[in-house]
């Protein structure tokens, strides 16, 4: 009993039983608009613990990550699109309905993965992060061409999609359902990460050649970790698209890739739980720090909240190994 109840499993236990309990919180303190912001919180999240997966255990620097986000949001939006249209999409209809939207985004997303890791794993270093980032554009760049789903303009979701019946409007009841999809997929991690896949991905990491000789497939397993990264963000973008009802070619463009990196070095790279954290601390100062720079007097910063975060981010790298996850749990993030 006492080897369960360590520093670890106590800071995460706490942190997800507050999330599970946050609507509860927010209802209680008058405070209801943070269920939405939580509920992008939870779906960023889901993101970057993907991204993690391939950055933090594999050792890819990917900095298209941002394609397969909107990949996902791109599919649940375009199968609602004709939906709402009544026409077909390649002779098939289109669907509102969540579960076939949302398989079809992961599943699209995956392709994507495919396709991307199977020509950018083939290098390494700076020539894999320019090759991820450069695929990403070109999806960026594909999408703003699709005008007949909005272009650059964007593409606006008639209504959210249907769900068994739950209320999808109703902000709590999104926000439950973005929070048991963060869980399946950090389960489904934790199963990846502690499985022989996960050990020769780690190995990878370590030392490439070495697997290698070892007589370990090393681009197979590679790629089916990015395959599985690439999954989860579509997942994030099904349910990024039902949150904002919009979708538009900034959801891949690479500075949102940054974006997540920065989530998950800042919660904590190559931990499992990390990404969580780095998801919660980058939103919320994104959303109270421009607050709290009005309310001291410095409007003029507002707009420029980066100017105090950057400075933070490099602390956090420069003296936190595993970000604010091994800053909560200490030695124990070593772990994952």
């Amino acid at each position: 009993m006492t080897d369960k109840l360590t520093r670890k499993n106590i800071v995460v236990g706490l942190s997800l039983l507050a999330l599970a309990l946050l609507p509860a919180i927010a209802e209680a303190s008058g405070h209801t608009f943070l269920v939405f912001s939580f509920s992008r919180v939870l779906i960023y999240a889901l993101a970057a613990i993907s991204l993690d997966l391939i950055l933090g255990y594999g050792g890819m620097v990917s900095f298209g990550h941002a394609a397969f986000f909107g990949v996902g949001a791109y599919v649940t939006g375009i199968l609602a699109f004709h939906s709402f249209d009544g026409s077909t999409i390649f002779g098939m209809e289109g669907s509102n309905f969540a579960p076939f939207a949302w398989v079809a985004s992961v599943i699209l997303a995956a392709v994507a993965a495919l396709v991307i890791g199977f020509f950018s794993l083939r290098t390494g270093g700076v020539y894999f992060i320019m090759i991820t980032l450069a695929f990403a554009q070109m999806l960026f760049f594909f999408f703003i061409s699709l005008e007949q789903y909005g272009g650059d303009d964007g593409l606006v979701l008639y209504d959210r999609n249907e769900f068994f019946g739950f209320d999808m409007h109703d902000d709590v009841t999104f926000y439950y359902i973005c929070f048991v999809a963060l869980i399946g997929f950090l389960f489904l991690c934790r199963q990846v990460v502690n499985s022989r896949f996960g050990m020769v991905i780690r190995g990878c990491k370590q030392n490439e050649r070495r697997m290698a000789a070892l007589g370990y497939p090393v681009m197979q397993y590679k790629l089916v970790a990015f395959i599985i990264a690439g999954a989860g963000a579509g997942l994030a973008g099904a349910l990024m698209v039902n949150q904002n009802e919009f979708v538009s070619p900034d959801i891949l463009h690479w500075s949102k890739s940054g974006e997540i990196m920065v989530m998950v070095i800042l919660g904590g790279i190559g931990t499992l739980y990390g990404p969580v954290f780095g998801a919660v601390a980058f939103l919320m100062m994104e959303e109270f720090l421009p607050q709290g720079l009005e309310a001291i007097g410095l409007d003029g910063m507002k707009e420029h909240w980066r100017f105090i975060f950057g400075p933070l981010l490099i602390i956090i790298v420069l003296y936190a190994r595993r970000g604010i996850y091994g800053i909560l749990v200490g030695k124990e993030a070593e772990d994952g």
